[in-house]
C-alpha cells in the first residue's frame, strides 16, 4: 500500500509515524511550547531524526471544547514554520486544518498533506483540495471540538464510523480527487466517550478495510488517563501500547507526540506481523 503526497510517494508496507507539531498557546498536551518558530523547527528536526516519515503542523487546537480561530491568525502560525520545514528538512509535511484558505497556503508553502478532522465538509473545502495534488486524511468526529464530547451516541460504533468514512472518500473521489491520496482516521476521542474509543480500537480491524490508508491517532488523549490515572505528559507508555494494538488491526500511520518510543514499538510489532507471515 502506498500513499501519494504531491510528488511523493510514501510505502505504507511498514507502519509509518507522523509526528504532531502544534504551534498553538493551548493544544492539549503541548500548547504553547513551539509557538516561536525556531522552537517549532528544532522539534522538527528532533522528530525526523526519531523517525517521522510526517510532520503535521497545526495552528488551532481541536482539544474538547475549542474554539474555532480566524483563518488569518491560523495561517500566521503555520505558514512560517512549514516554509522552514521544507527548506530545511527532507520529509513530508501534513498541515492539520479545515479551513480552504489554510490549506491553499499551506500546501503553496510546501505541505504535500491535508489533515482535516471535518473532512471537507467545511464550505470550499473539498473544492480547494481536489484543486490541489496534496493527500488527504479524511477524519470522523461526531460534532464540533467545542461541542463533540456533550454525550456521543452511536447506533453501532465501527459500523457508524466506517458509513461517514465510505461517504467522504465516495465524495473525494467524485470531486475528482484520485483515491492515491486519501486516507482515513476514525478519530478516537472525538465525539467519543472512553467505552466507544475502547469499541473502536477493538474492532479497528474492520474500519481498515475501506480500501485506504487507515491512520490512527490516540497519542496522550483522556482515554488513556482514564485506564492509567496518569496525567497527560505521563501517558507515553500508554499510547505506545494503543499505538501497537493499532498497528496489529490495520493501521499503517501513526500520528503521535512521542515519535522515538512509537518507532521502537512499532519496529518490534511490524517484525513479529512478518515473521507470522513467513511461517503462518
Amino acid at each position: 500500500m502506498q500513499l501519494r503526497l504531491g510528488t511523493r510517494t510514501l510505502d505504507l508496507d511498514q507502519p509509518r509515524v507522523m509526528g504532531i507539531l502544534n504551534v498553538t498557546p493551548d493544544s492539549f498536551s503541548d500548547g504553547g511550547r513551539f509557538l516561536d518558530r525556531d522552537a517549532a523547527i528544532r522539534q522538527a528536526e528532533a522528530m525526523l531524526a526519531a523517525g517521522a516519515s510526517i510532520i503535521d503542523v497545526g495552528g488551532e487546537s481541536t482539544r474538547p471544547g475549542a474554539v474555532s480561530v480566524p483563518a488569518g491568525r491560523e495561517a500566521d502560525r503555520v505558514i512560517p514554520v512549514i516554509e522552514a520545514i521544507a527548506v530545511r528538512l527532507d520529509v513530508a509535511i501534513s498541515v492539520d486544518t479545515s479551513k480552504p484558505a489554510v490549506m491553499r497556503a499551506a500546501v503553496a508553502a510546501g505541505a504535500t498533506l491535508i489533515n482535516d478532522i471535518y473532512a471537507l465538509r467545511q464550505d470550499g473545502a473539498l473544492e480547494a483540495a481536489a484543486e490541489m495534488d496534496a493527500a488527504v486524511c479524511l477524519m470522523h468526529m461526531q460534532g464540533t471540538p467545542a461541542t463533540m464530547q456533550v454525550n456521543p451516541q452511536y447506533r453501532h460504533v465501527p459500523g457508524d464510523i466506517i458509513e461517514f468514512l465510505q461517504g467522504r472518500v465516495a465524495a473525494c473521489q467524485q470531486a475528482g480527487i484520485n483515491t492515491a491520496r486519501l486516507l482515513v482516521d476514525p478519530g478516537f476521542g472525538f465525539g467519543k466517550n472512553d467505552r466507544q474509543n475502547l469499541e473502536l480500537l477493538h474492532n479497528l480491524r474492520q474500519v481498515s478495510q475501506l480500501g485506504v490508508p487507515l491512520l490512527a491517532g490516540l497519542s496522550r488523549k483522556r482515554l488513556l488517563g482514564s485506564l492509567t490515572g496518569r496525567s497527560t505528559d505521563q501517558r507515553v507508555f500508554a499510547g505506545v501500547a494503543a499505538a501497537v494494538m493499532a498497528v496489529e488491526r490495520g493501521a499503517r500511520i501513526i500520528r503521535t507526540h512521542d515519535v522515538a518510543e512509537t518507532i521502537d514499538a512499532l519496529r518490534v510489532t511490524q517484525a513479529v506481523m512478518e515473521a507470522g507471515q513467513e511461517h503462518g
